[in-house]
């Protein structure tokens, strides 16, 4: 396999790319132990950089999709650090860049060390919180979701992960809105009484995340963390435009 084919169908690895810094959360979340819910109360300083986990997850996979990292490089300044992410940003989240067209990274190999090192230049071209709202998912969350659809939506995503190779979802409880974030899929796995699909959660940087489906209750269900409770969740995919 050529350079240009290996860049082109390389997984994603959550190592490499993935932001080192989080979608920071507007409240402070705890399990209250007598009724195995959680409360919140608001987070004090605010936040600076929050609901962007759809901005973090798009963005993921734009940089997979677009960039090409060269740490033997020289390091760019930061000006020049975030002309490199404004552009690498602008294209398409559906579909892949040529190996000879990618934007080039210098000094870093990988999204991870760059955004570490480049924190603020990356927070700042990225996108605003207003564009974790604007998406056609958000439209479908108020229509009803049944267990034929999740099914479905199983079956397209065990298809979509292999293609896309980072697989944006939204998880969403409607109309309650306990929980109404993005995610990247990134890795599927049979299990006896389902599917396991290796995750990206822009809230959690730190270690890879999960979600589940049941096949026996056609149900997604997302894992206790410290922002929420733990349970089912309705899935939807986004940014879904056939790549190939």
């Amino acid at each position: 396999m050529n350079s240009a084919t290996a860049s082109a169908t390389r997984q994603f690895e959550f190592d490499r790319d993935t932001f080192a810094f989080a979608n920071e959360l507007v409240w402070e979340y705890r399990l209250d132990a007598a009724s195995q819910k959680m409360v919140s109360r608001r987070n004090v300083p605010p936040p600076t950089y929050a609901h962007r986990c759809f901005v973090l997850a798009r963005s993921a996979r734009q940089f997979l999709y677009h960039a090409r990292f060269d740490a033997a490089r020289p390091v760019a300044d930061e000006e020049a650090c975030r002309g490199i992410a404004r552009e690498v940003v602008s294209r398409s989240p559906r579909r892949v860049s040529s190996e000879a067209g990618r934007v080039v990274v210098p000094g870093y190999d990988s999204l991870r060390s760059f955004s570490q090192a480049r924190e603020g230049a990356l927070k700042g071209v990225c996108g605003g919180a207003w564009q974790s709202y604007v998406l056609r998912s958000h439209w479908r969350m108020i229509l009803p979701v049944s267990r034929r659809h999740q099914e479905r939506m199983a079956g397209q995503l065990v298809r979509s992960v292999p293609i896309r190779r980072a697989a944006i979802v939204h998880l969403f409880r409607f109309p309650a809105l306990s929980i109404n974030h993005g995610i990247v899929l990134y890795d599927t796995a049979e299990t006896a009484t389902g599917l396991r699909f290796a995750a990206y959660d822009p809230n959690r940087p730190g270690q890879p995340g999960e979600l589940s489906y049941s096949r026996a209750d056609r149900t997604f269900y997302f894992p206790r963390n410290h922002y929420w409770a733990g349970g089912a969740v309705n899935v939807v995919e986004t940014y879904c435009g056939w790549l190939y």
